[in-house]
């Protein structure tokens, strides 16, 4: 046993085991650098080569990062709730606290399951039939040429991690590099690492990943990249036209690259999309854009549709045909039924749009800097993570820290505007200017 590091074992499970082990009880702390393969080897008097496969089954079970130049590190959790899988719940917050944190939308303005459920003529799915119903696929189809996105070929997944994760399993190997946004989805974030990918940090401002980050990070020999349309968590981002125009042009000069838009914001954000595979817009490598029902229905549908090129669509497919075989036909049929009726009973996106500007203006009268076009949430950058945090708290505003956010960006806090009345918008404000060292001059 290796006494400097904790770490035990003979077999190449064993030792990855004892490193999952250590992980989980925190004694291994996210980011710190493991031994040498040789050291290690050495203090367990196995052979390197045991070593280097318990590293290796490590990394695929994202617990650690592996840098042939920096070596093996035990890889930062992103997950919202600041820890790894098994770690305990965050506490439900008090009566006394705004619950800001949760990034989820607000359940008063999801899709009435139970009314569709009323009215759905439910027609089962068999062996064999289609893996997207044809109820989908049809509404599908005219809102993704509405958004002037081909839809010649479509796939369903359940939901858009899953899709993410199938199509970067279909192309890339563990080692290789995947672009991601920098602020960005924690649970993307985990699943590179957990497919034993890289992430690569791409900077980003209201209007997406910049240009200039993007040609870094695919010069720096990323395979794929993960762009979100609009709604981008934790900075509400949404592509713009000129952005779109941008990528696209840096994309044109790696055709092996896979291109994945994440439109998650579908029906929670009225920002047109701009798609980096359509509206004249062609990527030359492998591209699928994906839209997923979860944000504007709810968690239990949680179901995505897929648009992509022949090739990709194929391979979606195939990974779908040796596991699930297909999404419930039941939940599909839903999607389908709550998306077709967006369009007569209103949206949601109205008021999540009021919500969100209500903060920023409030923020931005304040002189505090902020960021949030679209979606469901607001980025502020500060200085301690930590401090804003429990300061915030201790006013009664439950807020999330940036850290899970981020890979090389600056610090800052997340605060979900989904269910925050405009009313309730000029207290937050001023609560975080008195955080920031700067009182607001007015009083609300």
């Amino acid at each position: 046993m290796s006494e400097q590091y904790h770490l035990n074992g003979s077999t190449a499970a064993s030792i990855a085991g004892s490193i999952e082990q250590e992980v989980l009880s925190g004694a291994l702390a996210p980011g710190e650098l493991l031994p040498p393969v040789r050291t290690l080897a050495a203090a367990l008097g196995v052979s390197a080569g045991t070593v280097a496969a318990a590293y290796r089954l490590a990394g695929q079970r994202g617990l650690t990062l592996s840098d042939r130049r920096r070596g093996t590190r035990v890889r930062p959790w992103r997950r919202e709730g600041g820890g790894p899988p098994g770690a305990a719940a965050a506490p439900a917050p008090s009566d006394a606290e705004r619950d800001l944190a949760s990034g989820t939308p607000d359940p008063r303005l999801l899709a009435a399951s139970g009314e569709l459920l009323a009215c759905l003529d439910y027609r089962p799915g068999s062996y064999g039939a289609p893996a997207i119903a044809p109820e989908l696929a049809e509404v599908a189809r005219v809102q993704l040429a509405a958004d002037h996105v081909p839809a010649e070929h479509l796939g369903c997944t359940s939901g858009a991690l899953d899709a993410m994760s199938r199509l970067l399993a279909a192309f890339l190997h563990p080692g290789d590099r995947v672009g991601v946004e920098d602020p960005g989805w924690p649970a993307l974030i985990d699943l590179v690492g957990t497919l034993g990918l890289r992430p690569v940090p791409m900077a980003l401002d209201d209007d997406g990943p910049l240009p200039d980050s993007l040609w870094q990070a695919l010069a720096g020999g990323a395979r794929a990249v993960v762009v979100t349309s609009r709604a981008q968590n934790p900075t509400g981002a949404a592509l713009s036209e000129a952005r779109a125009d941008d990528l696209a042009a840096v994309l044109e000069r790696y055709p092996g690259v896979v291109t994945i838009e994440d439109d998650h914001g579908h029906l929670v954000s009225d920002r047109e999309v701009h798609p980096l595979s359509g509206g004249g817009r062609q990527p030359a490598g492998p591209w699928a854009f994906v839209r997923s029902a979860a944000k504007g229905c709810g968690p239990d549908l949680r179901v995505a549709v897929v648009a992509g090129d022949d090739a990709t669509l194929h391979r979606l497919d195939t990974s779908l045909a040796a596991g699930q075989g297909w999404v419930s036909y039941l939940l599909q049929q839903l999607v389908a039924k709550a998306w077709s009726r967006a369009g007569t009973t209103g949206t949601a996106a109205a008021t999540y749009d009021l919500r969100r500007r209500a903060l920023v203006e409030a923020l931005q009268r304040l002189g505090i800097a902020c960021v949030g076009r679209s979606g469901l949430n607001v980025w502020v950058p500060v200085a301690d993570e930590a401090a804003a945090v429990s300061g915030l708290l201790s006013a009664g505003w439950r807020v999330a820290p940036g850290r899970p956010f981020r890979l090389a960006s600056a610090p800052g806090i997340r605060i979900t505007t989904a269910s925050l009345e405009p009313a309730e918008a000029p207290a937050l404000a001023a609560a975080v200017a008195q955080l920031a060292g700067r009182a607001p001059a007015t009083r609300y």
